[in-house]
């Protein structure tokens, strides 16, 4: 499983998800150098300005560091901050009109929900993140999972890496990786107790075994 310009599995891709500016870089600089492949800046409420600056100081604050910087949705904050990346809602505009306009190794990846929205997609991107996998604390009650049977019909059903994302934790890598999904998306993953750098190497274990 592979596609250009994608580190080889598990990717491990954390998602932000709020916060003060200057606690949200620390994050990001902290798992880097944990070994986290992919940080997503998903920062919808910060003013367009705020964004691009912390997307530069995370370009910046990584460098030299394997992991890639992606920004959600924002091709043209990604571009302007020299990101790796951008990263497509399911409902956003075509992942072709991006990668027309990106230059070569630019990252290009989309959340998808099914099969369908899956196999769309995949021609013009790098990746796609599927879920909610498992019941996830960051969405509304009610919001239904779609299961593991889902995540190995998604996988299945593309040649380009997909990554599971909501309700992940130590307990279920395993059940992701056995399902045949490259790598996890997550936010609350990351936020627990456990240093990043002690779930990275869970989640690579898991993996692995």
């Amino acid at each position: 499983m592979g596609a250009p310009g994608i580190v080889r599995p598990p990717i491990i891709c954390l998602v932000t998800g709020g916060g003060e500016v200057r606690a949200l870089l620390d994050a990001i600089v902290e798992a880097a150098q944990a070994g986290v492949d992919f940080i997503q800046i998903r920062e919808p409420g910060l003013a367009d300005r705020t964004l691009m600056d912390l997307t530069r100081e995370a370009v910046g604050a990584t460098r030299g560091t394997p992991c890639r910087i992606l920004v959600n949705d924002r091709f043209d904050i990604a571009m302007s901050a020299n990101a790796s990346g951008v990263h497509l809602r399911s409902d956003s505009f075509p992942a072709a009109r991006i990668r027309a306009a990106s230059p070569a190794g630019f990252l290009i990846g989309r959340s998808v929900h099914d099969v369908a929205e899956a196999e769309a997609a995949a021609p013009d991107c790098n990746y796609l993140i599927f879920g909610t996998v498992f019941p996830s604390a960051s969405k509304p009650a009610g919001h239904r999972a779609s299961g593991l049977p889902a995540l190995r019909e998604v996988c299945a059903a593309v040649q380009i890496p997909v990554l599971a994302i909501g309700g992940i934790s130590s307990g279920n890598v395993s059940d992701v990786a056995s399902a045949g999904a490259a790598g996890i998306a997550a936010i609350s993953l990351f936020r627990g107790r456990e240093p990043m750098a002690s779930v990275v190497a869970m989640v690579r274990r898991r993996f692995d075994t």
